[in-house]
């Protein structure tokens, strides 16, 4: 890959160009016109304690405050050890990193350089074909995301501080700078929260919106208490899924901690390279990933695995955050009716009520989710276009598709199968 560069260099960090006028709160201090930042390239090159002391900072209490698992050191070093992401895949680290007066990192945003659009799930394919054809040139690009992993987080990952707004800002301004810097098309910061959204917008980028389908605890004691909020029809029919998934012999058993021996990661891996042969031509992981996250995140882990006499036949790998269960990937070699349903939502739903956590995420897309109890929820994106004509196409979309976006999510939570949003049926 054409990369800029590879190693630890310094990027200083002006207001950005095409004459936007951001908000006051976006800009760095008028007392700091340039602010160094350092790019690193991989994290091996960052002590596993300050990245985490801004991805996951601890809250009053010692602990981690909204642990996401997926911006902790471990998940993104386990993804650029096994080789699973790195410049050989297209995914080049161009970490910014920003020290604080304590000369320890204060400020962090993963990004990488990458040579492909693959593994994003924000889907820009069509952009870089109108790009390309106009005799642009599209890639490399600059995606600060999290590998492989639809989950929506912090971005702009702050140590905790008085200087936490400004640092954020510091590090959107700076990936802009990066842009500039190398002649680059286009800088992606996916899954946002939408909060770093709103600063990245007052910063000049674009703003885009998409759908997932989260299930919420809504202080449920077990399984049977959600099944009581739905509609009859809805109830019924969820109970008749779960009865055909666990037929004809099949248990499901959950593993975590000490029970994800390399026995184990054999099987699930099995599952996933011929699910992921089939959904998507290559898997993105290979097998190394998941002994290293077996390794350094067991107890962060929980996979749903299910048996037909005696063996593996299907499971799903789930991560575990101080309030959601987020379901990650999942694979059979079993043709069991409803199989898919019950380990990757039902079972993911049951746990989560009985662990007492607010939500689980399972992952991008799925219409079919909604009758099954998750709700739509808006995601956020931000995108830096750096060809003004080309800028200008693209937030024209963009405005059109967050309209219809909001247009979606309203029609679909209509069909919510809560017995609030039916009329109510009684039980037979």
């Amino acid at each position: 890959m054409g990369c800029p560069f590879t190693s630890t260099v310094a990027l200083r960090v002006n207001r950005p160009r095409f004459g936007m006028c951001p908000s006051k709160s976006a800009v760095p201090d008028s007392n700091s016109a340039e602010t160094t930042l350092t790019v690193i390239s991989s994290l091996r090159e960052i002590d596993r304690s300050d990245w985490d002391a801004c991805a996951n900072p601890p809250g009053g209490d010692g602990s981690a405050d909204a642990y996401n698992p997926f911006l902790a050191h471990d998940f993104l070093w386990s993804l650029e050890e096994s080789g699973s992401a790195t410049a050989e895949t297209g995914w080049l680290g161009q970490h910014l990193v920003l020290a604080g007066a304590d000369e320890r990192p204060a400020a962090i945003l993963p990004c990488y350089l990458k040579s492909h659009s693959q593994g994003e799930y924000v889907f820009d394919a069509g952009w870089a074909d109108a790009f390309e054809r106009a005799g642009g040139r599209y890639y490399p690009k600059l995606q600060v995301s999290i590998p492989f992993t639809p989950v929506a987080g912090r971005r702009l990952l702050v140590r905790p501080g008085v200087d936490a707004d400004r640092n954020r800002a510091v590090l959107a301004h700076g990936a802009a700078t990066l842009v500039d810097r190398h002649g680059l098309s286009s800088l992606h910061v996916t899954f946002a929260d939408e909060s770093d959204w709103r600063i990245l917008g007052s910063a000049g980028f674009l703003l885009r919106t998409a759908q997932q389908y989260h299930f919420f605890n809504d202080g449920y004691g077990n399984f049977d208490d959600f099944l009581a909020a739905l509609a009859s029809r809805k109830r019924k029919g969820i109970r008749r899924e779960r009865r055909d998934a666990r037929a004809d012999g099949i248990e499901i058993v959950h593993l975590t901690g000490s029970d994800l021996t390399e026995a184990v990661w054999d099987a699930f891996f099995a599952f996933y390279m011929d699910t992921g042969a089939r959904k998507w031509g290559r898997p993105y992981l290979n097998r190394d990933f998941f002994s290293l996250i077996g390794e350094r995140m067991a107890d962060r882990i929980l996979l749903v695995m299910a048996k037909r006499g005696g063996d593996y036949v299907a499971g799903a790998l789930n991560f575990i955050g101080s309030d959601a269960l987020y379901g990650r990937y999942w694979g059979t070699i079993d043709d069991q009716p409803f199989l898919h349903f019950e380990v990757c939502y039902y079972q993911a739903i049951d746990w989560a009520i009985a662990h007492g956590l607010a939500r689980v995420e399972a992952g991008a897309q799925g219409e079919h989710k909604v009758m099954r109890g998750y709700r739509p929820l808006t995601t956020y994106s931000a995108h830096w276009i750096a060809n003004t004509g080309f800028r200008k196409a693209v937030d024209d979309y963009l405005r059109t598709e967050r309209r219809q976006v909001a247009r979606d999510t309203a029609t679909l939570t209509e069909y919510l199968p809560f017995r609030q949003n039916v009329e109510t049926e009684p039980d037979p």
